[in-house]
C-alpha cells in the first residue's frame, strides 16, 4: 500500500465518522455527555468555514490535521461501540450534511476576536 492510499483511506474515514457522530448528536440511545461532544464536533466538523481560515500558512490546516480528528478520537470513544457501528453504516448510506450552528458559532468567535482587537488597540482620546 502507498501512502497516498493510507492518506485517501484516513480521509474517507474521518469524512464517514463525521456524519456518524452528527447522526449520533440526534439518537436519543446515546448518552448525553457523548451528544455534547459529538455534537459539537460534527458542527465544527461540517462548519462551511473554518475558525482559522486555510489560506493562513501552516496554522489554516492545523484544525484540520490536528483538532478534527483528536474531537472525533474523543466522541468515538464516548459512545458505545455497537451505536457506533450502526452510526458509521447509516453514515455510508448518507450524503455529507453542513452545519448552520457550527457556521454561527465560528463567525461568532470572530466578531468576538474582532471586538476584542477593536477595544484593545482603539487610541484612548482621554488623555
Amino acid at each position: 500500500m502507498t501512502i497516498l492510499y493510507k492518506a485517501k483511506q484516513w480521509a474517507k474515514a474521518i469524512k464517514r465518522d463525521v456524519v456518524a457522530l452528527w447522526l449520533a448528536a440526534r439518537d436519543p440511545r446515546v448518552p448525553w455527555y457523548a451528544k455534547f461532544a459529538a455534537g459539537a464536533v460534527a458542527a465544527y466538523a461540517l462548519s462551511p468555514i473554518d475558525l482559522i481560515p486555510d489560506f493562513i500558512p501552516v496554522l489554516g490546516y492545523l484544525d484540520d490535521l490536528i483538532i478534527v480528528p483528536i474531537g472525533i478520537l474523543l466522541a468515538v470513544k464516548l459512545i458505545p461501540a455497537d451505536l457506533m457501528a450502526e452510526f458509521r453504516a447509516e453514515a455510508i448510506r448518507r450524503s455529507k450534511p453542513t452545519s448552520r450552528g457550527g457556521l454561527a458559532f465560528i463567525v461568532g468567535i470572530w466578531i468576538l476576536m474582532a471586538a476584542a482587537l477593536i477595544w484593545l488597540f482603539w487610541p484612548d482620546r482621554s488623555a
